[in-house]
């Protein structure tokens, strides 16, 4: 702790260049390990002078500055203390150097020219991935004085950056954020036509984590039951959008393809799933989100989700994945009589019964884990005998 102390005068964005670098390249190194980190958040003014060095007028010092954030951000601890520090700032003007990170991050990835930006999505990335500072970090963002559509236009821009970043790790910085209600408010607006800008991306093949996180966001914007006529209308077409990276090559009868959306119908041989089970799960977790309420659940009929969601399980190997489109089928075959209600999610559950069905869901997946282990031995042993 002392030794870390030292450094501190050497990483004040007014040193000698080599004495910074140096120091810079410890700490650096210092946040590789998870003991590491626990000690630099004792000491706040380095914490402080890291964001300071973010800004500094040579790159390489601030791209080092950038990775250490990086690797404090990844815990939640350190994401809180970063946190603090940015609430706490006073200067945000560009006549002055900043400690408020939030700031930071967002200057730099509305800057087409800044070498920053990736860093600074994966740093945002990291420090909204914990729900409980969401609602802060909103507010943070909103006095930056810089607009959520400069972030939007940023991420669905082809080649903003001009320095070659991708601001892939936008994506879970939307999903992260759509978990607030203010978030969901902005996103779902039907004016400013936001939500259709990220539909795109549901498919897009060059980044899982992009993806990822565009699925994360329309998942979670589908929690808000109010909206749901509007995202199943032609001006949202979401239906379409999570179906089709679940459906595959499967041909179907005339009467099923005349059932399902345009866009859905006749698909070619060559036609992939989404590869990532995480990503199916969402998109699955969406499909029962928009099962809450009577009118969501009569449209899944009407355009036939339930014969992709039945290849879709006779394919899929991921038990994961089978539970989530088990849960969405199970809504899905049953008559609104037998249902009974509008809205499910008006239902009280029970606390015990909650715990039974977490319970049930759990077993059934560590039941696949031990399976899987069991293959495993096997495996090792008919290897060993044929060595």
């Amino acid at each position: 702790m002392e030794s870390l102390r030292e450094l501190s005068p050497f990483l004040d964005p007014k040193s000698r260049l080599d004495l910074k670098a140096v120091a810079l390249q410890h700490v650096l190194g210092v946040t590789g390990t998870p003991e590491g980190r626990e000690l630099l958040l004792g000491i706040p003014e380095i914490l402080r002078q890291l964001i300071l060095l973010l800004q500094d007028e040579t790159s390489a010092i601030a791209k080092d500055a950038s990775l250490a954030l990086i690797n404090l951000s990844g815990d939640e601890d350190g994401a809180s203390a970063l946190l603090i520090i940015s609430e706490s700032s006073r200067c945000t003007g560009d006549d002055e150097k900043s400690d408020n990170l939030i700031y930071l991050c967002f200057k730099n990835i509305v800057d087409k020219n800044s070498k920053l930006a990736d860093p600074c999505c994966m740093i945002l990335s990291n420090i909204t991935r914990p729900q409980m500072f969401a609602d802060r970090i909103i507010i943070l963002a909103e006095k930056t004085g810089i607009a959520w559509t400069a972030l939007l236009n940023s991420f669905t821009t082809n080649n903003y950056n001009t320095t070659g970043a991708k601001l892939h790790y936008l994506g879970p910085v939307f999903s992260n954020l759509s978990q607030t209600k203010k978030m969901q408010k902005y996103l779902l607006d039907k004016d400013q036509f936001v939500f259709q800008r990220l539909l795109p991306f549901v498919e897009y093949e060059e980044s899982n984590v992009r993806r990822g996180g565009i699925v994360g966001t329309i998942r979670n914007c589908c929690f808000d039951v109010e909206n749901h006529e509007w995202l199943m209308s032609p001006d949202v077409d979401i239906v379409t959008y999570l179906l089709l990276p679940l459906a595959g090559p499967e041909e179907f009868t005339d009467e099923e393809n005349n059932k399902l959306p345009i866009d859905l119908q006749y698909l070619p041989e060559t036609k992939k799933r989404e590869r990532d089970p995480d990503i199916r799960i969402m998109l699955l977790e969406a499909l029962g989100q928009l099962c809450a309420a009577k009118v969501g659940r009569e449209y899944l009929r009407d355009n036939n989700a339930y014969v992709i969601l039945r290849e879709l399980h006779k394919w899929d190997k991921d038990k994961a994945v089978l539970l989530a489109c088990e849960n969405v089928v199970d809504i899905l075959i049953k008559t609104e009589e037998e249902i009974g209600l509008d809205n499910l999610k008006e239902v009280e559950v029970p606390e015990e019964y909650k715990e039974k069905f977490h319970k049930m869901d759990k077993d059934y997946l560590e039941e696949d884990n031990d399976e899987d282990k069991e293959e495993e031995k096997k495996n090792e042993n008919i290897k060993a005998v044929e060595q």
